[in-house]
């Protein structure tokens, strides 16, 4: 018997095949070989085809069946993980309406705003524990002032994987969390936020019917089967965005669990019992995929645009695209700590939150043209990126009060560098505990135990192998005085 589980992300559809019973994974695939496409029809717009996403996911399911060569109705239950803060609007005859707007656009950032502060911060951060700002919300209200026929035409505004699961199941349904992320979820009243949607004047009878993040949520209907290949009839156990995903996937439910990622973004994803909300917006809180009423489970996440976007840029332009992320790192640990005292500041991808939206741009510092090397820029930029997760992570610990004493990550990304994980231990004093998931298997998974084929959550995940254990280094005076050198170059930007 086995469980799949589909990652809808901006960049490609990931499906996971999984055995319920034992948690292996039989097989992992991803539609389109190459990226999916992203339309920009303005500077700061970022749009995608919902019926494309639909389109990749049908195609892997029956990639995967095929493939693996199994009977379709050994499949027993579906999950999903989805681009978090995007907006699909579908009609009453379940039709997109217009290209989603994911989670990248910045258009209606002044509108989120405008509105966070006529609600005032104290009662919106007391209520939804986020600004508006550029999430969900804030889309919606742009298509009801720019677009008025197209917000008419509308019968449901949902999220990616909303869509998703309309497609499978002909229903249309939402969770808590997901709600949260779009900052229309009240945690004080425990129901979509009216306090949001009066304030931006939109129709509540726009959002789906509620249903569980892990639980059935739905059945794949006969339409459903016959576009994917899935069998009709199974259950739809578990839905939730790729962040609060990425920590499930790494067993991190319950409070003092975190969970981190460094691929073109980074991410540091804790979990607290806590109604917890940063005043600056520097970081923000989502209710996690296991939150209730009774035992309040909230995602605090901090976000970081420059990190693996930097790695890259310094592969393609100082390394040469012939040269490998294992060379590089070669040649980076011949370096010592502190990269000779050179320093790269990595925010060249927009604006960063947890400085308040400003643009502090990338920038090179200390650059000695006698001394430095290949070898000096690569770990420069690999330091300097450890050092953006260490600075919002002392805001998670010294101001929001998170426990950091051990994060999880997957085995991808930047932390299979050497230097970075050491980099973020040390600084930190956090353990780094490196599993072998991905989001689609936590997803698979997950949907397993929504659907009632295993007994726990925390036992589904629980199965993942770890693969590596990092510790914080003992001495780390060298350490501090790299982080105290890239602090000060990073106050000239600020």
């Amino acid at each position: 018997m086995y469980a799949i589980g589909y990652d809808l992300g901006s960049s490609s559809i990931k499906a996971a095949l999984v055995e319920v019973n034992n948690g292996k994974v039989i097989a992992r695939i991803q539609e389109p070989a190459t990226e999916m496409s992203m339309d920009a029809p303005q500077a700061g717009w970022a749009e995608q085809d919902p019926e494309s996403w639909w389109g990749y996911a049908c195609a892997a399911t029956k990639r995967i069946i095929e493939e693996n060569n199994i009977s379709p109705d050994q499949i027993q239950s579906v999950g999903i993980s989805y681009q978090m803060h995007g907006l699909v609007l579908v009609d009453d005859q379940h039709e997109v309406v217009r290209p989603s707007i994911i989670w990248c656009d910045s258009r209606a950032v002044e509108l989120g705003e405008a509105s966070f502060q006529r609600i005032g911060p104290e009662r919106c951060l007391t209520h939804c524990l986020n600004s508006p700002g550029n999430f969900t919300a804030a889309k919606l209200k742009w298509v009801q002032e720019n677009e008025p026929d197209n917000y008419a035409r509308a019968r449901y505004a949902m999220l990616p994987g909303d869509y998703l699961a309309l497609k499978l199941s002909g229903e249309a349904t939402t969770t808590a969390t997901g709600l949260s992320e779009g900052v229309l979820w009240d945690f004080k009243a425990e129901t979509p936020a009216s306090l949001v949607m009066d304030d931006l004047e939109l129709d509540q009878e726009l959002l789906p019917t509620l249903v569980p993040a892990v639980g059935k949520q739905a059945t794949v209907s006969a339409d459903g089967a016959a576009a994917s290949g899935l069998p009709a009839g199974i259950i739809i156990g578990y839905r939730a965005g790729d962040q609060p995903n990425n920590a499930l996937s790494l067993n991190a439910l319950a409070p003092g669990e975190v969970a981190a990622t460094a691929g073109t973004s980074g991410v540091v994803y804790g979990v607290t019992d806590r109604l917890v909300s940063d005043p600056e917006q520097r970081v923000n809180s989502f209710a996690h995929v296991n939150h209730t009423t009774a035992e309040p489970r909230i995602g605090v996440l901090l976000c970081i645009n420059g990190a693996g976007i930097l790695h890259r840029w310094i592969r393609q332009n100082i390394g040469g695209k012939s040269l490998s992320y294992g060379e590089m790192e070669v040649l980076a640990d011949k370096v010592a700590v502190g990269a000779n005292g050179l320093s790269f500041i990595p925010f060249g991808n927009g604006t960063e939150r947890m400085f308040g939206n400003q643009q502090i741009g990338a920038h090179l510092l200390h650059l000695d043209l006698n001394r430095h090397e290949q070898g000096d820029l690569i770990r420069a930029g690999i330091e300097g990126i450890a050092f953006a997760f260490v600075y919002g992570m002392r805001i998670m610990k010294g101001e929001l009060g998170m426990d950091l004493s051990m994060i999880r990550v997957g085995n991808d990304n930047l932390f299979q560098s050497k230097i970075f994980a050491n980099t973020i231990a040390t600084l930190s004093g956090a353990t780094i505990e490196v599993h072998n998931t991905t989001g689609a298997v936590g997803a698979a998974m997950a949907g397993a135990a929504g659907a009632g084929l295993v007994d726990e959550l925390k036992t589904a995940m629980a199965r993942q192998q770890i693969v590596e254990r990092i510790e914080p280094t003992q001495h780390s005076a060298e350490y501090e005085e790299a982080y105290a050198r890239w602090l000060k170059g990073l106050s000239l930007f600020q």
